[in-house]
């Protein structure tokens, strides 16, 4: 702003922060609006209507206040002398006092809105670390709301009533901690959603290095279940071409199509013989069918293909991939304390076993 100064514009630096303020303003509005996408929904839920609306007021308003505050900059507001602070030197001037209230309208404008769209995504998050975020958005944005409407209220007074030296410094230190505790609490709110990004992939990353071992294993099994053969578990888990959670989704797939696999070449009462080996263990269930597939890995490597596939291991009450991200961890755990001695065991045992 120090070239502007130079300007032969008394103020200009001034009007242009007012304006470029308003255009964040539109932006910010305009991302809390589109944040909810778009819905086929015959009947929009009310929360989403306003959001549309607001949506499309959010330019046309920004375009009005800058064109109302460029009138009144140049019209009324008295620039005789350069500002060192526009708000203090111009206390008591009712063309300021004009300027700066359609800017603060427009703040309070976008702060209800923002302030109202988060307050109902707060009562509709599903997660508390989201709901503690949204919570402090909206927060802030009402206390945003009060901020903006007390400082209206303040240079209208000081038009009609000019305050003491004493109460103007009490009101710009108490407005300047309520400021303060205002960005606090937004930033402090903004950080969550990325909080629970970083939480969540680094939570893809680390089942990623937990599976490693069970993937690589059944897909060296079996080339071209995978889009590519498996690397050492360091370059794999350095890969970034793809999120992490994509990766443990494709993971998640490639164990699941080579379990299918396996049926061809485990016996059918390994199943049995494996849910009696893991009986003694502390998760027997994910322990039965680690055993079942380090068994049937046994049998694939000797090459002891079956003419028709046993049966498909049991359902679990699984119902999205998170769940079975989860089961496949378990699955692991029991798979890497299982030696190969102890696979051609259960081999033996489930092939002397009479098919039932």
């Amino acid at each position: 702003m120090h070239l502007l100064d130079a300007v032969p514009v008394v103020d200009l630096s001034v009007l242009l922060k007012h304006l470029v303020g308003a255009v964040a303003l539109m932006a910010m509005v305009t991302y809390v609006a589109t944040s909810y996408g778009k819905t086929s929904e015959p009947v929009l839920p009310r929360h989403i209507a306003a959001s549309r609306w607001m949506a499309r007021f959010a330019p046309k308003g920004a375009l009005i206040v800058m064109v109302l505050m460029t009138v009144f900059f140049f019209t009324v507001v008295d620039r005789k002398s350069p500002s060192t602070d526009f708000v203090t030197d111009h206390t008591g001037q009712w063309g300021a006092a004009i300027y700066l209230s359609v800017f603060y309208f427009y703040t309070i404008a976008v702060a209800t809105a923002s302030g109202y769209q988060w307050t109902g995504a707060f009562r509709r998050a599903e997660t508390r670390l989201l709901r503690a975020g949204l919570l402090l958005m909206a927060v802030s944005m009402w206390m945003g709301v009060i901020y903006t409407a007390v400082r209206i209220a303040l240079i209208w007074i000081d038009v009609a009533a000019p305050l003491s030296h004493t109460t103007d410094q009490q009101v710009v230190t108490w407005s300047a901690v309520w400021f303060q505790v205002f960005f606090l609490m937004l930033a402090l709110g903004t950080s969550v959603p990325a909080t629970r990004a970083v939480a969540a992939r680094w939570r893809a990353w680390n089942a990623l290095r937990c599976l490693y071992p069970l993937w690589r294993d059944l897909v060296t099994a079996f080339p071209g279940t995978s889009f590519a053969p498996p690397a050492p578990r360091l370059r794999e888990l350095a890969r970034f071409s793809l999120p992490a959670d994509v990766r443990l989704d494709r993971w998640v797939a490639d164990i699941t199509d080579v379990e299918d696999k396996l049926r061809s070449y485990a016996p059918p009462e390994l199943l049995s013989v494996a849910e009696d080996a893991a009986e003694r263990h502390p998760d027997p269930k994910p322990a039965a069918e680690a055993y079942w597939i380090k068994a049937a890995l046994q049998a694939a490597a000797a090459g002891r293909r079956l003419e028709v596939a046993s049966a498909a291991l049991p359902t679990k009450p699984i119902v999205d991939t998170r769940a079975q991200e989860s089961w496949l961890l378990r699955v692991q755990k029991a798979y890497a304390s299982i030696t190969a001695a102890q696979a051609e065991q259960l081999l033996a045992e489930a092939e002397q076993e009479p098919a039932v």
